[in-house]
């Protein structure tokens, strides 16, 4: 077993893999980390459980659009990757205006 500290947001987290994951744990790792920014603001700054659960909020919209995309289509379609980015922006936003009580 292969051990990997991952950075997120201000935290370290040790996290076991399988000998040969590392890079793909590291991978996953700096995903989250990309938008801890964003979700400890849009979380009210509340505290990194609920800025992790934004984190898996923002992944889950983003995973949501992929599956509903037509077959066919190229995943790493400019278009469709800025739609994402304006749908997590817009969540974002909306999740900032309500406050620390969303």
């Amino acid at each position: 077993m292969a051990e990997v500290t991952l950075t997120i947001g201000d935290r370290a987290h040790v996290v076991a893999c399988r000998d040969g994951e590392e890079a793909q744990l590291r991978h996953l790792g700096t995903l989250l980390d990309e938008r801890w920014e964003v979700a400890s603001r849009a979380s009210g700054n509340m505290g990194n459980e609920r800025t992790m659960l934004f984190v898996a909020l923002m992944l889950a919209d983003a995973l949501d659009e992929a599956r509903r995309q037509p077959p066919g289509d190229s995943p790493a379609d400019g278009a469709s990757l800025d739609r994402v980015a304006e749908k997590l922006e817009a969540l974002a936003a909306t999740l900032e205006d309500a406050g620390p009580n969303a």
